[in-house]
């Protein structure tokens, strides 16, 4: 069984005991709960179920793992003949959640 879901502007396929990263959610902490109810389709026994655009009814439930920094990004700004450079780096925050129950 797996369920499609909107977090934010990303779509993510999702099955139970799956873990996936989501934008970061201020306020959680290890072992919350967390909740989707943007479902836009499910898929089990039954088939496919597909909302228009999401299923009334459905929703995802989740567990929070823990924070993750992305990879480090380099950014360089550059003036040509100016003696002019600045360099910076930056590691994007988001939260870890293990899928526990999808339900239609």
């Amino acid at each position: 069984m797996y369920a499609i879901i909107l977090d934010g502007r990303r779509q993510l396929k999702v099955e139970e005991g799956a873990e996936i990263v989501v934008d970061l959610r201020d306020g959680l902490k290890t072992g919350d709960a967390v909740k989707f109810d943007r479902i836009l389709a499910v898929s089990g026994d039954q088939g496919l179920k597909l909302g228009t655009p999401a299923l009334d009814g459905a929703s995802v439930t989740a567990e929070v793992v823990g924070l993750v920094q992305g990879p480090k990004l380099v950014v360089q700004h550059f003036r040509r003949r100016k003696n002019s450079r600045r360099r910076n780096g930056h590691r994007q925050v988001s939260t870890r959640v293990r899928i526990n129950k999808i339900s239609i």
